[in-house]
């Protein structure tokens, strides 16, 4: 429904419980291009009477939706010539109103795809709940919400609000706004423009090669990774925590040898950190001031029979990145072995799945509360008694709900569709259709694309650890802001070379990736990279980036000289360079090479610059001023990465809207929803016409000083279109302690070995079921040459009976 927008009850106290954190924001600058007439709108003043028996002016319209009382009146109080237009709202309970540029082909202006335009507006408001809100036409699909772009503030005498569009989206010929009214209060508007930004980017330099210059390369650095780093956050200082715990090495853990690493990019050097338990497996995710909140882990590992399966822990630390020291929290009520953890709009953070301390699959959420810096009581948390699995991706979407994006890993999706939406306050999950082969996406990665406001997820690639089939290309797309979210199938993976054994060959028929990285770049672009096509097993080599603009996959790039697949991952830095580190096969080896890729809009010519961030502390609905050394055509934040198993769902790219003051001064503005942009510490990237980023600069958002300007600040402008799905909630099942789940989930028939080594519990089809077949690939895949037969021979390894496989 268009124009449908709605407050959930309760923000006022989610703003003020954020106002009571510590919290920073990043923000990046867009590129700047001179504006000016003509202007593009008719009857922007309000000037021209509507037809006869006509409510409202020549080309414009009412628009809105919810519960609210309201009032629409033309006023002789203008800033020029005669007439303004005067919105009142007496009550509210949700949704909106404005005056809109009407929609259609006479009065809504004609656009073109990849320009931005000014748009500007006189105005007069006693209140700051008023959003700048913008509709596009698609030629295919009709007109649609597009973006919130700023928050005018109060103003008692007539003032100029003027905001930037982002680049029009293709297959967009018109668009139409209005200034929203979202809170009681009245708002009077005059004088509305749409110019048209008219800057022609200069032809890029190259400073590279012509390869490097159109796809980028690749580096091995000289020093070695000192850690089994399967966890790896990007700190708000620019360092890297990498953690392993034991690192997936009983050895190590029967000796209490648990580790961790701090890499500082701008020196290359690695420090080892005392790390206090096995946070091998955990969960992650930073804290609204910067720390890492670690959760679980691995209590024990698997017994040599295989009866006994991984157990998780309880505990729980935070990792101060000044100090870099870990300090514990009070324990979570129960242990969660691969966890999920999503961070919320008012910097709490909820967990859900991963095994207990009994290997049984973990049916509780656990809230960490920001306030408390502590784990709730779980009779203080909402439960649905859901069983999510292993590493659940829960993104958080723009009303608070979360969505569940079916990446998960080690076995199945959740039953149903795959997908789910996850309403917390009203305790229902509602299944979400449309994704394909539902139960291999295992070890898939999912990313909100660029930017978050547009509500767009995509998930790629995946398999099945269980049945162990050849991993797929297939790639989801689902609109979160459509009035019923369905998946809808995105182009196919780009396929590269693997290596099944004998050496790199051509990737041929349907075959994928599985534990894939996704990363998203400052250009607005996906960085997909690594993979394997069989679990723990036959790493595929093949890179490319995915365009959101053009949902389109550019193959061919340069591929990263390191397999990675089980264990690995890859990352932003602050500088614009991607990190990748680790690999650990089946075989029970770990690769501490890291790699580093320097994306081609570094070999494009000087970088701009952000010479002056004027406040790095940053609010909800804030304008922040900065100053670049030359023209930028956009700025956004992005959150530092906490990657683990191909997941991170709390890695997002938030557009900031800007306005151009002069060639060298910009103001952006800043969301006032916080479920689009949790607070804490963001990396701020200016970036110009070519898609060359500058340098990272910190911003914090939120902070303690929303909580004294929250009778002032903003509210969100929340678009609920996906309130209601065509499908009823699940009845959510009675109260549980656990769901049983197999001692071998991991994949692994523990009968052989040590359990480092991972012999699979079904080998890739191509295997025939025969002892020499079976053997002939472990010893391709470089097992160890004498597997120890632990009790009995499912696989009929050791047919002498010498306790020994393959020999």
């Amino acid at each position: 429904m268009r124009g449908k927008t709605r407050r959930r009850p309760g923000w006022r106290a989610a703003l003020l419980a954020v106002g009571a954190m510590t919290a920073g924001l990043l923000l990046t600058a867009p590129q700047q291009a001179s504006a000016g007439p003509p202007n593009l709108l008719t009857n922007p003043g309000f000037e021209t009477a509507g037809a006869p028996g006509a409510d409202m002016p020549s080309c414009w319209e009412k628009s809105g939706w919810g519960d609210n009382d309201f009032s629409f009146t033309t006023v002789a109080d203008a800033h020029s010539g005669t007439k303004a237009m005067k919105v009142a709202l007496t009550r509210r309970v949700s949704g909106d109103r404005k005056a809109m540029v009407t929609e259609n082909a006479a009065c809504a202006p004609t656009v073109t795809p990849g320009k931005q335009y000014d748009l500007s507006a006189w105005y007069k408001s006693d209140t700051p709940d008023v959003s700048v809100t913008v509709f596009r036409h698609d030629a295919t699909a009709g007109w649609q919400y597009w973006t919130d772009l700023a928050n005018p503030p109060v103003s008692a005498a007539w003032a100029r609000t003027q905001v930037r569009t982002p680049a029009v989206p293709p297959g967009t010929d018109k668009i139409t706004w209005g200034l929203s009214v979202y809170g009681a209060g009245v708002l009077t508007s005059d004088d509305y423009a749409v110019e048209e930004v008219g800057a022609t980017p200069p032809q890029p330099g190259c400073t590279g090669t012509a390869d490097q210059c159109a796809k980028g390369s690749w580096e091995v650095i000289p020093a070695k990774n000192p850690v089994r780093s399967m966890h790896a956050v990007v700190l708000k200082n620019g360092k890297v925590l990498l953690i392993a715990g034991s690192g997936n090495d009983i050895s190590q853990f029967n000796a209490g040898t648990f580790t961790s690493a701090v890499y500082d990019p701008a020196n290359g050097s690695f420090k080892t950190i005392p790390t206090p338990s096995d946070m091998f497996c955990s969960g992650h995710v930073q804290l609204s001031d910067g720390r890492v909140l670690v959760m679980s882990g691995n209590k024990g590992y698997p017994s040599a029979d295989g009866k006994i399966g991984y157990q998780g822990l309880k505990d729980s630390y935070v990792f101060d990145p000044a100090t870099e020291t870990y300090t514990r929290t009070n324990d979570l009520n129960g242990g969660h072995w691969y966890p999920s953890a999503t961070v919320l709009g008012n910097g709490d953070v909820i967990t859900f799945g991963g095994l207990k301390e009994d290997s049984t699959g973990n049916v509780t959420a656990e809230k960490f509360s920001a306030a408390q810096n502590k784990w709730l009581p779980m009779n203080e948390v909402n439960q649905t008694w859901s069983y999510w699995g292993l590493y659940p991706s829960m993104v958080l979407m723009q009303d608070g709900r979360l969505f569940y994006t079916g990446s998960h890993t080690f076995g199945n999706g959740t039953q149903g569709s795959g997908s789910s939406i996850y309403d917390y306050n009203a305790n229902t999950v509602t299944d979400v259709p449309g994704l394909r082969n539902k139960d291999q996406r295992d070890e898939s990665a999912s990313v909100l694309l660029p930017p978050a406001q547009d509500q767009r997820v995509l998930t790629i690639g995946g398999g099945n650890n269980e049945t162990n089939p050849a991993a797929n290309r297939l790639t989801d797309l689902i609109d979160l802001k459509a009035a019923n979210p369905v998946y809808t199938a995105g182009p196919d993976i780009p396929q590269g070379l693997v290596d099944v054994g004998a050496g790199k060959r051509p990737q041929t028929g349907a075959e994928g990736k599985m534990y894939p990285a996704a990363v998203l770049l400052p250009d607005g672009k996906v960085l997909e990279t690594g993979g394997g096509l069989h679990d723990r097993a036959d790493p595929v080599y093949e890179a490319s980036f995915f365009d959101p603009v053009t949902n389109t996959y550019q193959a061919g790039l340069p591929t990263d000289p390191i397999p990675r697949t089980y264990h690995s991952g890859g990352f932003l830095l602050p500088d614009g360079r991607v990190m990748t580190v680790g690999d650990n096969p089946g075989n029970g080896t770990y690769n501490n090479n890291v790699s580093i890729y320097t994306p081609p809009y570094l070999f494009k010519g000087a970088r701009p610059q952000l010479t002056s961030v004027i406040n790095t502390q940053w609010l909800y609905g804030d304008t922040q001023r900065i100053t670049v050394d030359r023209p930028i055509v956009k700025a956004e934040l992005i959150r530092p990465a906490a990657v683990t198993h191909s997941s991170d769902p709390n890695q997002r790219f938030v557009d900031l809207p800007m306005s151009v003051v002069n060639g060298t001064t910009i103001d952006l503005n800043v969301t006032t929803n916080p479920n689009l942009a949790p607070p804490g510490w963001y990396m701020l990237f200016g970036v110009d016409a070519n898609g060359v980023p500058s340098v990272a600069t910190w911003v914090h958002l939120g902070g303690a000083p929303s909580l004294a300007q929250a009778a002032v600040s903003p509210t969100a402008h929340v678009h609920d279109f996906a309130d209601a799905p065509q499908a009823a909630p699940k009845a959510n099942p009675a109260q549980r302690d656990s769901v049983p789940v197999a001692p071998g989930v991991a994949g692994c028939d523990r009968h052989y070995g040590t359990v480092n080594v991972c012999v699979p519990t079904r080998f890739p089809a191509e295997v025939k079921e025969t002892t020499k077949a079976r053997c002939d690939w472990l010893a391709a895949h470089k097992f160890p040459p004498r597997l120890k037969i632990n009790g009995s021979d499912p696989l009929r390894l050791d047919p002498h009976g010498n306790g020994y496989a393959c020999t």
